[in-house]
């Protein structure tokens, strides 16, 4: 899955990084985007969060830019694997429930707070876009270009509706409806509306 490569530590910069300190200074970062939101956060807050010093930061991230990025980076790299069980319904299906999956609890409350500032941070929101939201999409177009591959799908069907129709209705029920983004929800959204469209 393509990413958006993190900035590197330049040399003569302190002592070598720690590798194992990465994955909790990302959490730390989410939780405190999370809590008050991308224009808010500073890397001070975010050491102290993972009770490390500022130092350790700047020796992985240039800027909070170059961290929250990151973050979003490893969260689709580690928590969405790529779905091949034989049919587009289920393929779909599975790799939007993994999605909803990820995006509760600090990681659904950091997406609100990031998504709604992307229209105030031009730079922000071209790199979330590139990183997070891209490599979504180009997924699900595999997904079905592999149903059009089997000739489950005719070659004329509606993917970019259904793509975007798809990350739409997750977005909906994470930031808007006061209903639950579950498997229930992913499971009505794959077999009443995407499905269809792809199949009609």
């Amino acid at each position: 899955m393509a990413s958006l490569e993190p900035s590197r530590p330049t040399a003569g910069r302190g002592r070598p990084r720690d590798a194992s300190r990465d994955a909790a200074l990302r959490q730390a970062a989410l939780e405190v985007l999370a809590e008050v939101g991308y224009r808010a956060l500073t890397m001070d807050a975010v050491a102290n969060h993972a009770r490390a010093g500022k130092a350790t930061i700047y020796r992985r991230w240039d800027s909070k830019l170059d961290l929250v990025i990151d973050t979003c980076n490893e969260l689709v790299q580690r928590r969405i694997p790529e779905p091949d069980l034989g049919s587009v319904a289920e393929d779909l299906g599975e790799f939007l429930r993994s999605f909803a999956t990820m995006l509760t609890g600090p990681v659904g409350k950091a997406a609100q707070a990031l998504v709604g500032e992307l229209p105030h941070e031009p730079e922000l929101a071209a790199k979330f876009r590139e990183s997070f939201l891209l490599p979504q999409r180009d997924m699900m177009r595999k997904i079905i270009e592999r149903g059009v591959r089997r000739g489950e799908i005719s070659s004329e069907a509606p993917v970019d509706t259904v793509v975007e129709l798809a990350g739409a209705g997750l977005i909906y029920r994470l930031m808007l409806a006061d209903e639950p983004l579950d498997t229930n929800f992913v499971d009505r959204l794959v077999s009443e509306a995407l499905v269809p469209l792809l199949e009609r």
